[in-house]
């Protein structure tokens, strides 16, 4: 795990090396184990690194093949960096280091741009191709690792921090307002290849880049394959699928305990870390991992609160009992994060949704305190298999188009057991899903009657881009859980996720890999009929049924659900002194966008009163910070 930067001039000017050094600096931070340089005429390259896979000098990057021809700055793990090597040497290449960098180099040499259909990992990496004069740069399936870059046709810029670009004295900082937009009305993030600097884009999950010579492509390298039937649920099928589905997981995480320093995990209590961490202390208690180094090699780091509403140690404690594993726990408070704010923001480098992403913030940190520079976390799982309650609301829109009127309510009735959601809530679903399908007009009416928030934006700024409320959601993704889950989970849910993942981690130089993202794991959980996941009022049905996972039933039968949850309300309104005086500010910078008054005046209204989200409230502070930041 790395950070990477570079510049190609196509116009043919130089590269300045002390430019590239400048870019690299600023993310030190992702790789405090070495730094290098590739400069060349009007190509340049820089490399942090975070020795991981053999600690050797021989895995200095930048790195080149023999002949000098092909260099490569990367950042990222290919998981199955031992198998394709033995497939390359068998093919006549020829290694000088055990490192997963060289094994891209030669693997580029033999397939070129489809060697991408050879690796199972996360990465982002750019390689320069000499002889085709050609920077051939390319980002993993689903995102888990950044890119950014900048264009303006003469000069190609990319880093794996947007701060790295906008430091270039070139460079223009202007904020995107159409994203500010979408962040402050609907609460998106993550939805498009922009971001919240005007004219720095990222490469798109599962697509490369090739720019030369009066050439600039961008290509999808990979499409996954879809399921969206509803199916009918049969009991032998379903425990099939559940051990099919165990099998692939678990290699998976074996997969992902391939490194040369010790390996923890994140452990929130609840299905998916939980699953992580049995599966992996299993496989470290097998016969390829001496037993004695079982404790000292899985630590797990959890976010825990005195408030039992947002705590979980009792689950917590109940796979520290079965595992035995080393347990540390960090109690994040809204002071500490009113401190560290201003950290977190610049790490962070664009809004985010709410502060439940500083409860991770201080898990990562702990890690780097326990000396821990991997771990493995669970994110993707609820978007693989319908994890968040809102998912109820496509399947039962699915049985309804379907006519599958008795399944429908008797899912109703039991998800009210399983889910603790309530009747009325459960059975508006439908109705709500429908309501996609109304003129733009009038759903434009009932947003503002309803989400009292949208008062609160700028008239001006809101008239300026209310084209934008066309791009919430795919109308028929309301209806079908498979499309919900694959373009509103991992196609916009989850890059949010992936995002805050690698900024928090790397800011502590941790590597964080998550074994739910394999895209065999993938690929076999789209595969399936969407009644595999929800079934019988329960969630992720289809990693819950089989007998033989080894988390223990109380986690297995869980009913409710936090993640790393943070108690935002008690934050906030214990800071609400500190919150007016963002809004009193004389210098406030969200003019443009919202209405500083009112929402001076109706502090206590978001704090207290349920008709306003604190959520929102969250987005307008969030937003200010930003600014006041970086502009």
């Amino acid at each position: 795990m790395c950070g990477i930067t570079g510049i190609y001039n196509l116009n043919g000017n130089s590269v300045n090396r002390d430019t590239i050094k400048k870019m690299t600096d600023l993310i030190a931070h992702r790789g405090p184990d070495g730094e290098g340089f590739y400069v060349k005429k009007n190509i340049g390259f820089g490399h942090r690194r975070l020795a991981i896979i053999d600690l050797s000098e021989t895995g200095h990057q930048p790195m080149h093949n023999e002949d000098g021809s092909i260099w490569i700055t990367y950042n990222g793990e290919i998981y199955n960096y031992i198998e394709l090597r033995k497939e390359l040497r068998q093919k006549g290449h020829i290694f000088k280091s055990e490192t997963d960098t060289e094994v891209i180099i030669h693997a580029y040499e033999q397939w070129g741009e489809k060697c991408l259909d050879k690796f199972n990992g996360m990465f982002a990496f750019a390689i320069w191709d000499e002889k085709k004069e050609q920077l051939f740069c390319a980002r993993d399936r689903f995102g888990i690792k950044p890119f950014y870059y900048f264009f303006d046709g003469k000069r190609f810029v990319f880093a794996s921090e947007i701060k790295a670009i906008i430091s270039l004295p070139f460079f223009k900082k202007e904020p995107n307002e159409k994203l500010i937009y979408d962040y402050l009305t609907f609460g998106v993030l993550d939805h498009t290849d922009k971001t919240f600097f005007k004219n720095v884009n990222h490469l798109k999950s599962s697509h490369y880049l090739i720019l030369g010579k009066n050439r600039f492509k961008i290509k999808r390298y990979y499409q996954l394959p879809l399921n969206t039937k509803l199916g009918k649920f049969k009991e032998e099928k379903c425990q099939e699928y559940s051990q099919r589905f165990l099998e692939l997981f678990e290699d998976s995480v074996k997969l992902r305990l391939r490194s040369d320093v010790s390996v923890g995990s994140c452990l929130s209590g609840g299905l998916d870390s939980s699953s992580i961490v049995c599966i992996a202390d299993k496989i470290f208690r097998g016969k390829e991992f001496d037993k004695n180094t079982i404790e000292k090699r899985q630590k797990t780091f959890s976010s825990c609160f005195e408030d039992e509403r947002f705590d979980e140690r009792k689950y917590i404690q109940e796979i520290v009992k079965n595992t035995k594993v080393q347990k540390n726990f960090v109690f994040p408070s809204g002071e500490k994060l009113w401190t560290e704010i201003d950290n977190l923001i610049w790490h962070q480098e664009e809004p985010f949704g709410s502060t439940s992403i500083y409860a991770q913030w201080n898990v990562m940190k702990a890690a780097k305190e326990n000396n821990t520079k991997v771990l493995l976390d669970g994110q993707g799982g609820d978007e693989l298999l319908a994890g968040y309650l809102p998912y109820f609301g496509p399947y039962l829109n699915q049985l309804l188009i379907n006519g599958r009127f008795f399944r429908l309510f008797d899912e109703i009735l039991k998800a009210k057991d399983n889910s603790q959601q309530s009747f009325k809530k459960l059975a508006f679903y439908p109705l709500k899903g429908m309501g996609m399908f109304l003129p733009h007009f009038f759903r434009l009416f009932l947003r503002k009657r309803m989400l009292q928030e949208l008062n609160f934006i700028n008239a001006d700024f809101a008239d300026l881009y209310k084209e934008r409320e066309n791009i919430n959601v795919k109308k028929g993704n309301r209806i079908n859980l498979q499309k919900m889950l694959w373009e509103n989970g991992v196609n916009i849910g989850l890059k949010s996720l992936l995002r805050y993942e690698d900024k928090n981690s790397m800011a502590f130089s941790v590597e964080t890999r998550l074994p739910f993202l394999d895209y065999r794991v993938v690929e076999y959980a789209f595969s399936l009929p969407a009644c595999y996941k929800i079934h019988d009022g329960w969630t992720k049905y289809l990693l819950r049924v089989n007998s033989k996972n080894p988390i223990p039933e109380k986690i297995r039968w869980r009913r409710d659900k936090m993640g790393f949850v943070t108690p935002e309300i008690i934050w906030l309104r214990n800071n609400k002194s500190r919150i007016k005086e963002i809004f009193k500010s004389k210098d406030f910078r969200s003019n443009d966008y919202v209405d500083q008054k009112l929402i001076l005046d109706k502090i206590d209204n978001f704090l207290y009163n349920k008709d306003v989200g604190v959520s929102e409230l969250w987005r307008f502070i969030n937003l200010e910070l930003w600014l006041k930041r970086f502009f």
